[in-house]
């Protein structure tokens, strides 16, 4: 353990604080000590995540019907076509196209990831995405594979994607969120075609396995030696079958679609064979993997409530004012989900 000199021991609460939280990177003193990972640790903290999150799923239960919560617990996703009644779907789709609000960008290869923060502010304008969030089938969906009775962090998300270019986007590549559950959700404002970059999932791969449980023990102490680089493990397609993992499941759906994943599980954006825009309600859930409870929620503060993604953004420009870190989201300004930044 590298915890010499006065700084090290100083510092030994806040890393043993973070066993017990959602903290992956590898590069704090204990959770990337390769002695203690190959003793262990890295699997104990996933396998102990697991059983937490089985243990909050069970009491919520009731927020799902039977027969999705076996389809989930064999394939670690739910897809719910022709969601909403159709007045209701157009509707929608209409809200989203001429509404504007403040939104930021996130380049990665060679695509440009756009969020517009589902505020107050915007549900006041969009009567049908409110209810769209408060549909039993997005409630219960995302609080399920959440593991949370919780507000998710819920965006207005477009995805500008460019056809070939020479950039590598770690999106398109097979990886985990994290080392234990958890849940992003799409619902689809138009049809996703192959060709258009979309959502692909490895079926099943979201169950920590004894297979899955190996792999990971190599991979922690190899991110403890820093051959690689944080939690968010990455996987080749020809690698699956030493997990035991059948090929991706591509997501081409049509609109009035909502797919909600567990994220440990393996998944990644699809290539983008020609240029493309997939405008969507994009929804993610990632607390504290060691809480036992499900219904402790920031959002139940009255400043909190439908800001989480906002504050997210806040804390971003606090740290890089403060220089230390770099900027990820960018200020794009009052636009459209589907305006291109600097049309």
């Amino acid at each position: 353990m590298n915890l010499r000199g006065p700084l090290g021991y100083l510092l030994f609460p806040l890393s043993a604080l973070r066993l017990v939280s959602g903290y992956k990177s590898f590069a704090d003193p204990l959770i990337g000590d390769a002695g203690l990972n190959r003793r262990g640790l890295h699997v104990w903290r996933m396998r102990l995540a697991h059983r937490i999150a089985d243990m909050r799923r069970g009491r919520l239960a009731r927020l799902v019907p039977e027969v999705d919560r076996a389809f989930f617990a064999e394939h670690g996703f739910v897809e719910k076509r022709n969601l909403l009644q159709e007045t209701d779907y157009a509707a929608l789709v209409e809200e989203i196209r001429v509404l504007t609000a403040p939104a930021r960008d996130m380049i990665e290869g060679n695509a440009v990831t756009r969020r517009i923060a589902v505020t107050p502010a915007v549900l006041a304008r969009a009567p049908h995405l409110r209810l769209l969030l408060e549909s039993a089938e997005w409630r219960g969906l995302t609080r399920y594979i959440g593991g949370f009775n919780a507000e998710p962090i819920v965006c207005i998300q477009t995805i500008f994607a460019l056809s070939g270019g020479s950039r590598s986007d770690p999106q398109t590549k097979l990886h985990m969120d994290t080392f234990h559950p958890t849940m992003k959700a799409w619902f689809f404002l138009h049809g996703v075609e192959p060709d258009q970059g979309p959502f692909t999932y490895v079926p099943g791969s979201h169950r920590p396995t004894k297979r899955r449980q190996a792999w990971h023990k190599r991979r922690s102490v190899l991110a403890s030696r820093k051959v690689t680089k944080g939690g968010a493990f990455r996987v080749a397609d020809e690698q699956l079958p030493i997990l035991r993992l059948p090929g991706r499941h591509t997501f081409a759906v049509p609109g009035n679609t909502l797919v909600v994943a567990d994220t440990f599980g393996l998944h990644a954006r699809g290539l983008s064979l020609r240029p493309s825009t997939r405008v969507e309600i994009y929804a993610s859930m990632r607390p504290n993997p060691f809480n036992p409870l499900t219904f402790l929620d920031t959002a139940l503060l009255p400043f909190v409530h439908g800001r989480k993604l906002q504050i997210g953004w806040w804390m971003e420009d606090l740290l890089v004012s403060l220089g230390l870190t770099r900027r990820i989201w960018k200020k794009v300004g009052r636009v459209s989900p589907w305006q291109r930044s600097g049309a």
